[in-house]
């Protein structure tokens, strides 16, 4: 199984990093083949220019990076999104790729009949969100409104007409203890070592 995954942060000392590695470790020990699209090594520019509004409008990106990109999310049977909640949503390199590289006519386009969207990757069978933060799980959720879920799964993927979506939150990361974070490390590797 190929799986892509999109990466997004900036210090290779978080716990954001640690999950790519026990992510990373499990498809490995599952010979699963990994494609990492590491936003921030990688330079990604998450904002939209004339050029990339045009290029959404005509369903045809002319940026090389994000084609590039587009070629990876073609190939993918599984795609993971890895990033930390900052101010309740994603940080900006994560909102640029979706409205950059989650493009139409590429990820996704308008139903003939004008109702809805279709999804265009044929081989995707499923997406998950891993995502950090520092804010108690019942904070995010009844005050906050679990952003993420309506944000990422709900208005992008479910709209796209993707099916088996996932989100995996650990909050309240500072606070917890650090054997509490190594067993979340040691569940995520076991459960990705059994993806299918």
């Amino acid at each position: 199984m190929n799986v892509v995954i999109v990466f997004n942060h900036p210090y290779e000392g978080s716990f954001g990093n640690a999950i790519l590695n026990a992510v990373t470790n499990g498809l490995k020990g599952a010979n699963h083949e990994i494609d990492l699209m590491h936003l921030d090594n990688d330079g990604f520019n998450p904002a939209m220019s004339k050029a990339d509004l045009q290029a959404f409008v005509e369903h045809k990106p002319v940026d090389p990076q994000v084609i590039d990109y587009n070629e990876h999310l073609e190939r993918a049977d599984h795609l993971i999104f890895i990033f930390p909640i900052w101010w309740d949503l994603m940080p900006a390199m994560t909102k640029g790729f979706i409205d950059r590289v989650l493009s139409p006519g590429v990820v996704y386009d308008h139903h003939p009949r004008g109702f809805g969207l279709v999804p265009l990757l044929k081989n995707l069978k499923s997406v998950t969100i891993i995502t950090t933060m520092n804010k108690p799980k019942i904070m995010y959720s009844l005050l906050i409104g679990n952003l993420i879920r309506k944000a990422m799964l709900s208005s992008v993927f479910k709209t796209m007409g993707y099916k088996r979506l996932q989100w995996i939150s650990f909050t309240s990361v500072t606070s917890v203890s650090q054997k509490k974070r190594e067993n979340w490390l040691i569940n995520l590797e076991n459960r990705f070592s059994k993806l299918n």
